[in-house]
């Protein structure tokens, strides 16, 4: 199954079709800090109605990619792990970074091996999700894999100290709705395999 099944335009391809003159016309780039895990570019970009000239920060990363892993006895591999940002220690999926010669699949098991120690399964691609398009140009792909059993130690980075957890459906549910899982990207795979909330009445 391929990464992009859907025509979205990337980012700097223009739109077609009725909402062209929603556009608003690149003038040039400058590039500013290296973010480690991003780099900034400063864009030049006019307005469609007035014509005024504005600045605005784009963000560059290679694409982004997490999974909903799922042992053959019905188990969700989680993790925990220290968020910089958050400051606490979250419940989320596995994931990470899309390494250049990669696909989002190969991403996927990698990632998981790496950070959880299981392998296998049966893999199913659940489209993708752009992290924040106000300044982000990267895509966040996702991915279900069932049956996946532990086939090694955990291997985690330098930078990373993560605990595994084995949950039922329902438990990752729980978590969801009592505001455990909050990690919008988790939410967002979770919610493509799970009911996590029950649909209001309208």
């Amino acid at each position: 199954m391929t990464d992009r099944p859907y025509e979205h335009p990337r980012p700097g391809e223009p739109n077609s079709g009725a909402w062209r003159h929603m556009d608003w016309e690149h003038l040039g780039s400058r590039y500013a800090h290296d973010l480690i895990l991003f780099q900034a570019r400063y864009d030049q970009l006019k307005h469609p109605g007035s014509g005024r000239v504005f600045e605005r920060i784009v963000l560059e990363s290679v694409d982004w990619v997490n999974c909903v892993a799922v042992t053959a006895e019905g188990r969700h591999v989680m993790v925990r792990q220290f968020r910089y940002g958050s400051r606490y220690t979250t419940l989320e999926t596995p994931g990470g970074m899309v390494d250049e010669g990669e696909d989002s699949l190969t991403a996927a098991r990698r990632e998981l091996l790496e950070e959880t120690g299981y392998g296998g399964g049966i893999w199913t691609y659940l489209g993708s999700v752009e992290p924040n398009p106000a300044f982000h140009t990267n895509l966040c792909h996702h991915w279900l894999g069932i049956g996946v059993e532990l086939v090694a130690p955990p291997s985690p980075g330098t930078g990373e100290h993560l605990a595994v957890e084995l949950m039922t459906d329902d438990e990752v549910i729980g978590a969801a709705r009592r505001g455990e899982i909050r990690h919008a990207l988790a939410l967002s795979v979770i919610g493509r395999v799970l009911d996590l909330w029950p649909r209001p009445q309208l």
